[in-house]
């Protein structure tokens, strides 16, 4: 542990002109007592680190000294290309191996060149999760990640509705979508893949040797498909609704964006339109229920046609609302 302190803290040093005791001490998550005694036992080690005395004082190297530590590991590798993503390092378990990569390479670097990573830090970051939502880290999710990176076969305890099943999988990999995880696995006994959501999961463990990849297997084209294949068959009923011109602009808005360009499209469009300018289309939709929550929100710019459960429905709520505005 105090080895890969101190391999840390020359390389802090080395891709800065120099560091506080409180700079050093927060970026290690120690005390300043101890960055006080490592500074000394990396001097006796030969490592010319000298210390600046007085209120703008520091540790720095002198003498142009470098050290070779700068070679990745192959974790450290791999996590770097997340490095863009700090929240999903962080919650599987690997923000320590990518600020050990991060550092490598800065100490890598020119010294022209070594303020790179926080110009690209102030530049661009990504926030997965969508708005007024707070991320929940599945507490698993470690445990998965690590079976995922090492190729292991996983024993994993998932929760289906109300029952529990066990599954031996094999896990290829890992997709954050909007705030939620999903490992995307090949069932051996079945031979398929399948998805699942890492927060059902209710017990996961390594076990038996790593498994072969399939070499032709594409995470992210995979992910695509089972993406939209999901959106499709959740869309079991239809709507027909009449959409003014303004419907027509915000529907994809409040339905799947998809569902409702391929309704539009089957309508014909613009071209369609009755003499009052409004198109009537036949709309995919999850339920009832859930049509008539998002179709409420384009208000007098669309009207259900059928079914007349929900016509009725939308009739009887726009009655209410005419009492209540009525004053």
């Amino acid at each position: 542990m105090r080895a890969a302190r101190l391999i840390k803290m020359v390389l802090l040093l080395q891709s800065r002109p120099s560091m506080t005791a409180a700079e050093l001490a927060q970026e290690l998550e120690v005390s300043e007592r101890t960055i006080t005694r490592d500074a000394q036992a990396l001097s006796e080690a030969g490592v010319p680190v000298y210390a600046d005395r007085g209120r703008a004082g520091g540790y720095r190297l002198i003498g142009g000294y470098r050290t070779r530590l700068t070679g990745l590991a192959r974790g450290e590798a791999e996590a770097l290309f997340l490095s863009g993503v700090p929240g999903a390092l962080r919650d599987m378990g690997l923000a320590d191996t990518a600020s050990a990569a991060r550092l490598k390479v800065s100490a890598a670097l020119l010294p022209t060149l070594r303020d790179a990573p926080q110009t690209a830090a102030q530049r661009f970051h990504l926030d997965a999760p969508g708005w007024f939502r707070e991320p929940e880290t599945p507490a698993l999710l470690p445990a998965v990640a690590e079976a995922v990176w090492d190729d292991r076969c996983l024993t994993a305890g998932y929760r289906r509705g109300e029952t529990e099943v066990e599954r031996a999988l094999e896990p290829y990999g890992l997709v954050l979508k909007a705030g939620a995880w999903y490992l995307c696995a090949r069932v051996p006994d079945a031979g398929v893949f399948r998805t699942y959501r890492v927060d059902r999961f209710t017990a996961a463990r390594a076990a038996g040797p790593r498994f072969f990849r399939d070499e032709d297997f594409d995470l992210p084209g995979f992910w695509a498909a089972q993406a939209e294949r999901f959106a499709r068959s959740i869309l079991r009923a239809e709507v027909v609704v009449r959409l003014s011109a303004e419907g027509v602009r915000r529907l994809g808005y409040v339905v799947d964006p998809l569902a409702a360009r391929e309704a539009l499209r089957t309508a014909g469009g613009a071209e369609a339109a009755d003499p009052d300018g409004w198109v009537t289309a036949t709309l995919p939709v999850e339920s009832e229920e859930v049509a008539y929550t998002q179709l409420t929100a384009l208000g007098p710019e669309a009207e259900v046609l059928a079914p007349d459960t929900l016509r009725n429905r939308f009739a009887r709520d726009a009655a209410r609302l005419a009492r209540l505005y009525s004053g």
